[in-house]
């Protein structure tokens, strides 16, 4: 290499891995490594239909181990490789792959001298089994540059587009468009983004039966079909590595995404309940008081949290007892009341705090090149606190002790890790594992290990759970929920939130929702058009967002049908009461249906552990033959049985929905029956958000519980004909990991030609089946 040393980059891209991120990292066997005129490629198989592709131009290079974020082990097991005179080929019984034969290059013509490529081309078919073309890579790149004082180089691959190619997932990107196609993606963590805050997992999926996962944890931009290439490439890296996951479904890609990358684990069942915030509560007796409220109004609850400021001061990971003078008694009252809590934990230390000259001695804080401590945020006006270094696994082992010893100690049960982005933006500064450049996407991953390894090491009997602002590949694996940042509270970014959330669940992590009614302080535009909710007893925002109660409400109503339900805000007050004396009777209704719909949710999140599929899911992934819905990101699939259609227009009772062909639709409201494959205008006052039912599908309702503490028997078995089906319940304490050695579970069947639903077990609630069973429309 004429720019960076074989051994300095070798230590780069596998020692440093190897040495901080230890069982992070996936290990590298090869099945054969080839020489391309000089160009070197390694191919690594991990499953008959996962499939590594390394190219380089140093062999040592080509043949080291994955970025981290990839942990499963390479196998080979089933595939075969054979030369002919179309190149070296890989089989299995999913796929083949060849790397192309390449003609000894000839001399190159005037013209070539300048502008020509000098690396060695290199060129990949990946194909199915029956020889149809799956996805061709036609060209690699590496243009030296230098990045923070380091000489590197921008490292790329060029893809096939063919005209009917979508693209999906590639993390957070909130410019309100679902299909990627035509588009560029900055994939890198960017909380100022200008329509909100970008989080890159660099997995992207087609509607061609593969999916591609990008090696590199630098700055990466992607244009998925773009001038009928799909071009990737990373600001920093001495190589070119992803991994192709091919499959029949979607749900083959992401179930490849977590064989490859981690299981998404069970989150505890009060996740699936509300989740209660506000930015941020000031006392104890404030969070006491908003939890006593919903018990006394008869409203359900299952978590409050301890947002930001409790502290006496950044970094001192205590709680100030000024304030919150008996936190052990707060999280005991709590847990009297049936519910749980989070606390806010962040990554920050101001130079005053009692640990940052230790920190700062070992070398455990985000610094310079010359070693001094990188303190705050040149923008923002938020200039205080270092970061703490969690690529290095002593300080990542310190953090979690002292969040067991200080703060879990004193009852908090799960733990919110804010700016995991990190805030404190890495570039141009130094990781122990490298530079922050070389490292931009790095640090969701390995900040939330902290917790997550922590939490199994130390509290091996109790089910994790993390609040997670960033995310990178992989970080499903450590329990995160994530949300989608500081966003305005708006309609305009209400609007943006259903395709971002689908992108992000397309990307292979299935928890992910938003700030219900916008984190930022209410403060939007007058309304246009009158205003469905009398904003009388309102004491959520000024008197001047007078449709702030409206916006409110549909975005609870969205939220309702997310993976998680929770209310946050930087708002005098947050609690659904808070909202007016017309919109509190609406968020209850919506309240309870979300805790009616817990037994399902609870069996959809079991089957993602199972599966690794989402079940916010968009609608290309259940419907690929419907050419309708490749670029529909205002309605999604809530698991297999509802089709969600948000109302994100002001003033609005009305909206078209799309309908799927393929299927019969039953109005949730009304029980009226649709056939697929049209557009309805369905009705949507205020109470109502357009919700249908696909024809052939067994919902399960539950009765009503203060939260998810108390056993809930189920009210009704829904089944909505159309279809023979079946649906497999799961239900477990709700808090252990015994959910890892099996639960109760129980598969329904619907036979549509007799019009019998039959159990294959006793209910996991130890109901009769025959007693609980609606069938709608009959």
């Amino acid at each position: 290499m004429a720019m960076v040393s074989r051994k300095r980059a070798l230590a780069k891209w596998a020692g440093a891995a190897a040495i901080a991120l230890i069982p992070l990292s996936a290990q590298a066997e090869p099945l054969a490594s080839l020489d391309r005129n000089g160009s070197r490629v390694a191919i690594e198989p991990y499953a008959p239909n996962i499939v590594r592709v390394t190219i380089a131009l140093d062999r040592d290079l080509a043949d080291a181990a994955p970025g981290p974020g990839p942990n499963a082990k390479s196998d080979a097991s089933g595939w075969s490789h054979r030369s002919d005179a179309s190149g070296d080929v890989f089989a299995s019984s999913a796929v083949s792959l060849t790397v192309n034969a390449q003609p000894w290059p000839k001399a190159p013509t005037q013209m070539e001298r300048y502008f020509a490529p000098s690396l060695p081309p290199v060129s990949i078919t990946v194909k199915g089994t029956d020889g149809h073309l799956i996805t061709q890579m036609n060209g690699w790149e590496m243009a030296p540059h230098t990045v923070a004082g380091e000489k590197t180089f921008k490292i790329g691959a060029s893809f096939a587009a063919p005209l009917d190619e979508h693209y999906y997932g590639l993390g957070q990107n909130q410019e309100g468009k679902l299909d990627l196609r035509g588009r560029t993606i900055d994939c890198r963590h960017n909380y100022d983004a200008p329509a909100g805050e970008t989080v890159c997992v660099p997995f992207m999926v087609t509607n061609k039966g593969y999916g591609i996962v990008w090696d590199n944890p630098s700055t990466t931009t992607v244009s998925p079909g773009l001038h009928s290439s799909t071009h990737w490439q990373s600001e920093v890296g001495e190589r070119v590595s992803f991994f192709v996951i091919t499959g029949d479904t979607t749900d083959d890609l992401y179930a490849g995404f977590a064989k490859l990358t981690g299981k998404t684990p069970l989150p505890p069942k009060a996740a699936f309940g509300l989740i209660q915030s506000k930015a941020r509560y000031e006392t104890q007796a404030e969070l006491l008081g908003v939890a006593e409220g919903y018990r006394s109004r008869n409203y359900p609850l299952d978590v409050m949290v301890l947002d930001w400021f409790y502290w006496s001061r950044m970094g001192q990971l205590d709680i100030d007892h000024t304030f919150f003078p008996d936190p052990a008694g707060l999280n005991a009252k709590l847990k009297g009341l049936g519910m749980h809590s989070i606390v806010s934990v962040w990554p920050r230390f101001e130079k005053e705090s009692r640990y940052y000259d230790m920190l700062s001695a070992k070398g455990w804080l985000l610094h310079d090149q010359d070693g001094s401590v990188v303190d705050g945020l040149p923008v923002r006006s938020d200039r205080a606190g270092a970061l703490i270094d969690s690529t290095n696994p002593d300080a990542r082992a310190w953090y979690w002790s002292k969040i067991r010893d200080n703060i879990a100690s004193q009852g908090f049960d799960w733990f919110w890790l804010d700016e995991t982005e990190p805030d404190l933006v890495p570039d141009g500064h130094e990781f122990a594992i490298g530079s922050g450049d070389r490292y931009h996407n790095l640090f969701p991953l390995v900040h939330t290990a902290s917790v997550a390894d922590g939490s199994a090491k130390d509290r091996p009997d109790f089910r994790n759970l993390i609040l997670c602002r960033a995310a990178y590949l992989g970080t499903q694996r450590n329990g995160c929920l994530f949300w989608s940042s500081d966003v305005q509270s708006t309609w305009e970014a209400l609007k943006r939130q259903v395709p971002t959330g689908l992108n992000f669940t397309a990307s292979g992590l299935a928890y992910w929702s938003s700030d219900t009614g916008g984190w930022q302080y209410p403060n939007g535009p007058k309304a246009e058009h009158p205003v469905l909710l009398d904003p009388a007893g309102a004491d959520a925002m000024p008197p001047s967002y007078a449709d702030y109660p409206e916006l409110f409400v549909r975005w609870f109503q969205y939220n309702t049908f997310t993976p998680t339900l929770r209310i946050h805000g930087q708002r005098p007050a947050t609690a659904i009461w808070d909202y007016g004396e017309a919109a509190e009777p609406v968020l209850a209704q919506y309240l309870k249906l979300r805790y009616a719909l817990v037994p399902y949710l609870y069996a959809a999140a079991h089957h993602t552990y199972e599966s690794g599929a989402p079940f916010m899911r968009g609608l290309f992934m259940d419907f690929p033959n419907d050419p309708k819905i490749t670029d529909m990101g205002d309605e999604y699939m809530f698991g297999p049985a509802f089709l969600v259609a948000p109302v994100t227009e002001q003033g609005a009772t009305s909206r078209s929905v799309y309908l799927p062909a393929g299927a019969d639709w039953y109005d949730y409201w009304t029980n009226e029956r649709h056939a697929g494959g049209q557009t309805i205008t369905a009705q949507a006052p205020i109470d109502k958000i357009p919700l249908f039912v696909r024809g052939g599908s067994i919902v399960p309702m539950g009765a009503q519980v203060p939260s998810t503490a108390t056993r809930q028997p189920l009210e009704s078995i829904r089944v909505y004909p159309g279809r023979s089906t079946s649906f497999t319940l799961y239900d477990d304490d709700g808090v252990s990991n015994a959910y890892r050695k099996g639960g109760g579970t129980a598969t329904l069947r619907w036979d549509d030609a007799s019009g019998r639903l039959t159990a294959s077990g006793k209910l996991p609630s130890g109901q009769d089946v025959a007693a609980l069973v609606k069938v709608v429309g009959r």
